[in-house]
């Protein structure tokens, strides 16, 4: 038994859709922290104007009774409110009357490192616009929604996840990540960074090495990936491990089974090890420029400059909750697969018989 996620809706669309499958009866969720999730994601210092049009909060339309999950689908939904703007321009079905609001004339000047040009060669679209919203990270909302049920799993089985930034533009500190964006939005311009996401109380056991699509770390590179702007991803000491002996990158292991170091990051073989699990992602800049890049008009082949919307300065700290949420829900999954269960109370079972068999060795 494993979780599954699928999502749905357009950047400036009516809403975000998520329909979650494998989930135990019985799990709590609480909306606020859920809420609380979405509001972080909106926060942070270099974010666009549109983080004051929208108040994200989950709408549940299935598999969810009175705070409990039913065992069923789980539907979740996050309304876009700056959708109000753009109803005739991104209206599911032919509009009717006159075009007004924004959205009404096709894009047809593709941004350098965004999925633009080839979103319209893929798909044979005229309109930018048509691949430009799905590939906006306004959907990475319902995801962390997702992620704060994953969160919700984790921590009945005394697991935690979070993420922070830790560079912006090659700066460290909170007032050297301040000043760096403070210095691009003078100059029109914007940074990407790297962020942090730590799980603890992870036991050993979660992942396997018998298939590589079962590997814990193949699936947390894979989950951190999937996340819009993201180029690189390290688990524990990473890239630096390649410049070591092996006699400085590993982690020795002492009587009680816990490592003395955790240079893998918590995961060896592509199974988790018992230690905290560590992994980095980093974030190129955001391709949307208030001073735009050379690009080329589609519709005349003739030299110019690319499309100009909102965009944010950087929005490393919200990549940090959106990584912390795409940790937590392939965690979920593992745990899901290892420890199985219809209900929440099985599961929890399941899990702490786990803890009993390996209590002689693996002292947590």
């Amino acid at each position: 038994m494993t979780l599954r996620l699928v999502s749905a809706g357009e950047s400036h669309g009516p809403a975000l859709v998520a329909i979650v499958t494998g989930l135990p009866a019985g799990l709590q969720l609480d909306r606020a922290a859920i809420d609380a999730d979405l509001r972080r994601r909106q926060q942070g210092y270099g974010r666009s104007p549109r983080q004051q049009l929208e108040t994200d909060s989950v709408e549940v339309l299935a598999g969810l009774r009175h705070g409990r999950t039913l065992g069923t689908p789980l539907a979740l939904v996050v309304a876009n409110r700056d959708h109000k703007n753009w109803t005739w321009g991104m209206s599911p079905w032919p509009p009717e009357g006159d075009p007004e609001g924004k959205g009404t004339k096709a894009v047809t000047l593709p941004r350098p490192g965004h999925a633009d040009l080839a979103g319209v060669l893929k798909y044979d679209h005229d309109d930018v616009r048509n691949a430009l919203e799905r590939a906006s990270a306004r959907h990475t909302a319902v995801h962390v929604a997702a992620g704060a049920v994953a969160k919700a799993l984790l921590g009945e089985l005394g697991m935690g996840v979070a993420g922070r930034p830790v560079e912006i533009g090659g700066a460290t500190g909170d007032k050297g990540m301040r000043d760096a964006t403070d210095a691009a939005r003078a100059d029109r311009d914007t940074l990407g960074g790297i962020v942090e996401v730590v799980a603890t109380g992870v036991p050993p056991g979660l992942g396997s090495y018998a298939e590589k699509a079962d590997r814990l770390d193949a699936r947390l590179a894979a989950a951190l990936m999937g996340i819009q702007a993201v180029k690189g991803v390290e688990i524990g000491d990473g890239f630096s491990l390649a410049g070591l002996r092996g006699s400085q990158a590993h982690d020795e292991i002492d009587p009680e089974l816990v490592r003395r170091t955790n240079r893998a990051g918590g995961i060896e073989a592509g199974v988790s090890n018992g230690e905290p699990i560590v992994v980095r992602a980093a974030m190129k800049p955001l391709p949307t420029l208030m001073r735009p890049l050379d690009s080329v008009d589609l519709a005349t082949g003739d030299s110019a400059q690319a499309l100009v919307e909102r965009s944010d300065v950087q929005a490393v700290e919200a990549l940090a909750v959106v990584a912390e949420c795409a940790v937590a829900w392939e965690l979920a999954r593992a745990a899901r697969e290892k420890f199985g269960g219809d209900a929440m109370a099985d599961m929890a079972a399941s899990h702490r018989a786990y803890l009993d068999r390996i209590s002689g060795t693996w002292q947590r």
